[in-house]
Formats: structure tokens, C-alpha cells, sequence
């Protein structure tokens, strides 16, 4: 299991940092877990299914 800081985040998600915690406050996206006393990561599998979960949407509308 992967953790992804907020940079990788960002990229892999093509997201702003106002866009990912939008989401974030939203419940549209995957909290991230405390990895330090002010750190935190994503699990790389959690953003995965996020991604995917885009693309069924995606393809069920189609």
C-alpha cells in the first residue's frame, strides 16, 4: 500500500488544492490519513478507486 503526499495528489488528479479539499469537505473524495503531528498522505488505491469511479460515471452516461 502506496501513500501519496498532496503534490502527487494534485497531479495524478489534475486538481487545485482548493478543488481537492472542495471535494474533501464535499465527501466526494478520499480523506487523507495523519502520517505526523502536521503531515498528511493519501492512499494511493483510495485515489485509484476515485479516478475509476470518474470513469464508470463517465461511461454510464454515455
Amino acid at each position: 500500500m502506496a501513500l501519496l503526499r498532496q503534490p502527487e495528489v494534485l497531479q495524478k488528479c489534475a486538481l487545485s488544492r482548493s478543488g481537492l479539499y472542495r471535494l474533501m469537505e464535499a465527501g466526494d473524495f478520499p480523506p487523507p490519513v495523519s502520517i505526523g503531528t502536521r503531515s498528511k498522505a493519501w492512499v494511493e488505491q483510495e485515489v485509484d478507486e476515485w479516478i475509476d469511479s470518474l470513469v464508470r460515471q463517465r461511461d454510464a452516461e454515455s
